[in-house]
């Protein structure tokens, strides 16, 4: 019991729309997260960085405790993950409690901006010390890993402004629409007839 070519096509069809529509929900949903999810991301993948570029050894609680007795700012990279969960926890506290209105011109876009310039500026001046100090005559070089911490720190933070400035546009652009559909009701109610 075949189908007819017909109704072959016309399932095809369907499938395609259901496809294209699921795909387009999930892309929806992605734009709308964007700060949760970049918070997620800027909190865990700094982390996971330095501990991929230390040995296995180092990771335990006595280990981070003399990262923060031997700290140097020349040379310690243990500060760099903890901007990282600093910047993600202050921008989700002030993303959480920001509805419409100050989401499109209020605190969020403010101190994301804020918070990311300053981590941006002292992860610069962080990264010029390490690079600078580890010159190769010494025979210390500077990993993939802990390039790899840097760049995502000044990406993700770079990150947060973009997707704090997207988010601000997309509540003004809400509260636009907004008030125009409520001047269109409220015109009818009083002025019912033409």
């Amino acid at each position: 019991m075949g189908f007819s070519k017909e109704e072959k096509s016309r399932r095809i069809w369907r499938v395609l729309k259901t496809v294209f529509f699921l795909i387009t929900m999930a892309i929806s949903f992605l734009v709308f997260s964007a700060p949760v999810f970049l918070v997620l991301a800027d909190a865990l993948l700094p982390s996971a960085l330095l501990s991929a570029s230390l040995s296995p050894s180092y990771l335990s609680l006595q280990s981070l405790s003399s990262h923060f007795d031997n700290y140097d700012f020349r040379s310690s990279l243990i500060d760099i993950p903890l901007i990282s969960i600093i910047r993600s926890a202050v921008i989700i506290f002030v993303y959480s409690f920001c509805d419409g209105p100050k989401l499109s011109r209020g605190p969020y876009l403010g101190i994301t901006m804020i918070c990311s310039i300053s981590s941006l500026v002292f992860v610069s001046i962080k990264a010029s010390f390490v690079f600078s100090s580890r010159i190769p005559k010494e025979g210390t070089y500077v990993t993939a890993m802990e390039t790899a911490l840097f760049i995502s720190s000044l990406a993700l933070a770079i990150a947060h402004m973009i997707v704090a400035y997207r988010t601000s546009c997309r509540e003004r652009r809400k509260l636009l629409v907004y008030k125009i559909d409520i001047e269109a009701v409220s015109s009818r109610y009083l002025y019912p007839f033409p």
